[in-house]
């Protein structure tokens, strides 16, 4: 499972945020905060377990899930390789307008 396919559904990110926030929870405590029913966060839960972007721990009757934090620096590697390609594209366009600039501020002396 595609790790951005898996946080392209609001549900599962909100399940990534409040696991960001908290640190752990139990799958009842997860499903609990959704007005959707047990078995479909189960299915939440299962997409983003596939995805690898969270670990999950039995503990007698209960599973407990974590953030996987490899998986959420993979993530944020990727978004910095794409912010500086951006940014690189970005400072060529400033250097295009800045050499336009110039040259119209030129043909009007």
């Amino acid at each position: 499972m595609d790790k951005f396919h898996a946080l392209a559904e609001p549900t599962r990110r909100k399940i990534i945020e409040d696991l960001a926030r908290y640190g752990q929870l139990s799958a009842t405590e997860i499903s609990d905060q959704f007005s959707v029913s047990p078995q479909a966060i189960s299915q939440h839960l299962k997409v983003l377990r596939e995805a690898k972007l969270v670990r999950v721990e039995k503990r007698a009757q209960q599973r407990i899930y974590r953030i996987n934090l490899e998986a959420m620096v993979e993530l944020e590697k990727w978004v910095e390789q794409v912010r500086q390609l951006w940014n690189q594209r970005f400072d060529a366009l400033d250097d295009v307008l800045e050499t336009e600039k110039k040259r119209l501020k030129g043909e009007r002396h």
